[in-house]
């Protein structure tokens, strides 16, 4: 019976060392391979899950802020709309400047123009503006040509006196030399000539000094014979002297 006891003691206890070791076996951890083989943890839409410490957290955070082109393209606009804006503005500021520049070119060309009309010789011409002196100087001139171009065969001599208070310079000689070349015929053939100023021009009238154009009918007759009609053109140039329009030049056309 002791033998018994001690063959079931030892089956006993060998029985306890084998649950034992089956225990052990079940609460120790799974092998390094096994670890190795198992499935990383994944949240429920298949993506694995967020790091857990936080420096990866952080790294994660900054890799995202780097990648994104949105807040890139917010960083690089910031700067480049203030450079629009002045570009913008030294743009107007220069339109402004040559806009000045171009009506004080302007300006000073329309006075520049305005000064040279005034100071030129048609600007000083008063033939068109001083109705006056241009009605008294192509009176004057008119009757004057009309007398001293008029005369008879025995007025000859009157005439040529009444000549020299209206003709001066080269008019004088002109005239001078005229009358010395007819007043033979005029005696001898008894030819009568009167003339009349039908259209006096003042061309240019400037102070003292007038320029006209004289348009001139004539009728000449030898003794009893049949009157002639004839026209002439003469450019005169006259001077004033003291309240007298004088005669210095005549020219035919």
């Amino acid at each position: 019976m002791s033998r018994l006891l001690r063959t079931r003691r030892g089956h006993s206890a060998g029985a306890d060392t084998a649950i034992t070791e089956d225990t052990a076996d079940t609460a120790n951890p799974a092998d390094p391979a096994d670890e190795a083989a198992a499935p990383e943890p994944r949240d429920e839409s298949g993506a694995p899950d967020a790091p857990e410490t936080a420096d990866e957290a952080e790294d994660a955070e900054n890799a995202a802020d780097t990648d994104d082109p949105a807040d890139t393209d917010d960083t690089a606009e910031a700067p480049a709309a203030p450079a629009r804006r002045s570009r913008r503005a030294l743009l107007r500021r220069s339109a402004l400047a040559a806009l000045a520049l171009v009506l004080v070119l302007a300006g000073g060309a329309f006075f520049y123009g305005a000064h040279h009309l005034r100071s030129a010789p048609s600007a000083r011409n008063t033939a068109l503006t001083d109705n006056e002196a241009t009605t008294r100087v192509a009176g004057d001139i008119g009757n004057d040509l009309a007398r001293v171009f008029s005369y008879s065969p025995d007025g000859l001599d009157a005439t040529e006196r009444s000549a020299r208070s209206v003709l001066t310079g080269k008019a004088a000689r002109q005239y001078t030399e005229l009358v010395g070349r007819i007043r033979a015929d005029v005696a001898k053939q008894r030819v009568t000539l009167s003339t009349q100023a039908v259209r006096v021009a003042v061309v240019e009238l400037h102070g003292g000094s007038a320029t006209l154009l004289v348009f001139l009918d004539q009728v000449s007759r030898r003794d009893k014979g049949k009157a002639t009609a004839a026209a002439a053109q003469l450019v005169v140039t006259a001077q004033k002297e003291g309240d007298q329009w004088r005669i210095v030049d005549m020219q035919t056309r």
